[in-house]
């Protein structure tokens, strides 16, 4: 597009900011609470609210609490919240079985929210790092992640989340082939209704450090995830995967992380036009928050900026930690 602008005075932009009725009007982009999915933290436990220290204002829930953060969700219109398990050292393995068990964290919280809370929307994640005694999203051999192995396995996890009840899967773990993999097993299972929520796009960032410590995974990771997450340089590549991961069968795909990601948000919307997502991760959460308790800047004005950031870059939709607080900001416009 190419806007015809008249020259000056006849063109005069300061006309529709000059009162809030008139910018509002004029306003191309808006934020609503029906573009909000809330990540949540689930542990073992009854009553439980654990606060994490790298992410002030967020806790780790046991799964009593995870369904009353799923009331709350649901009262204030937010339509989907993501469960990530914190899980006991206990259950961590070589060979990551706990991920796979019907009886597992997850699990059982998808299906305490749904009998609950059965029109929200609940989306989980795929990926071994919470069970994996090494800390990475897939199976390690002599210090190398296995690819075709670990799709199988997550496939297997895939399969017991559906049978819980999730409504969408987020595989996270960026193995090649998972799409296709858990697409065809969901079919021959009969749970064609089950949406995939492909991490299409997920960049080896470093602001992903206080998710690591909110699910317990910081300790347990053995080296990096350079081998199977995207170098941050990459742009052209993440329309690559984007492209693959839809031909193989997802639904929706997201990018991760999401403010020093716009242009990828941007690029994959204006390419396929199809649902996309950001995620606005732990490092991001943590910089505003510390930001906005140490009087450095006003919190709520920025949240809602950065999160418009999202709007105006394609995203349909944002997973971010202030889901609740936004939502309650909007109610009270």
């Amino acid at each position: 597009m190419r806007p015809t602008v008249a020259p000056f005075p006849t063109a005069r932009f300061r006309r529709l900011r000059r009162t809030a009725a008139l910018r509002d009007l004029a306003q191309e982009h808006r934020l609503s609470t029906a573009d909000l999915i809330w990540p949540v933290f689930v542990r073992e436990g009854e009553g439980v609210e654990e606060p994490i220290a790298s992410m002030p204002g967020v806790v780790r829930r046991s799964i009593d609490n995870v369904v009353r953060a799923a009331h709350e969700a649901a009262e204030l219109g937010i339509p989907a919240i993501c469960l990530f398990p914190y899980t006991d050292a206990s259950v961590k393995t070589n060979d990551c079985a706990e991920a796979w068990n019907p009886e597992n964290l997850t699990n059982r919280a998808v299906r305490a929210i749904k009998a609950e809370v059965p029109g929200l929307v609940v989306m989980t994640d795929i990926a071994l790092d919470p069970y994996n005694a090494q800390g990475h999203d897939g199976f390690v051999v002599d210090g190398e992640i296995l690819n075709d192995e670990t799709v199988e396995a997550l496939v297997r996890m895939a399969l017991a989340q559906a049978e819980a009840g999730a409504d969408i899967l987020g595989p996270s773990d960026m193995m090649d082939g998972r799409i296709g993999a858990l697409r065809a097993a969901l079919e021959a299972a009969g749970h064609s209704h089950v949406a995939i929520m492909s991490y299409a796009a997920k960049y080896a960032s470093a602001f992903y450090g206080p998710f690591r410590d909110a699910v317990g995974a910081a300790g347990a990771l053995r080296g990096d995830k350079l081998t199977y997450q995207m170098h941050p340089g990459n742009s052209n590549e993440a329309l690559r995967l984007v492209e693959r991961d839809l031909s193989e069968g997802a639904d929706m795909v997201m990018v991760k992380p999401g403010m020093p990601y716009l242009d990828i948000c941007r690029r994959v919307k204006d390419a396929f036009g199809v649902p996309t997502y950001a995620y606005q991760v732990s490092g991001e959460y943590a910089m505003i928050r510390g930001a906005a308790d140490n009087g450095w800047i006003d919190g709520e004005k920025v949240v809602v900026e950065s999160l418009l950031a999202f709007r105006r870059a394609g995203c349909d939709g944002v997973l971010t930690y202030f889901a609740p607080q936004v939502a309650r900001l909007l109610r009270a416009r």
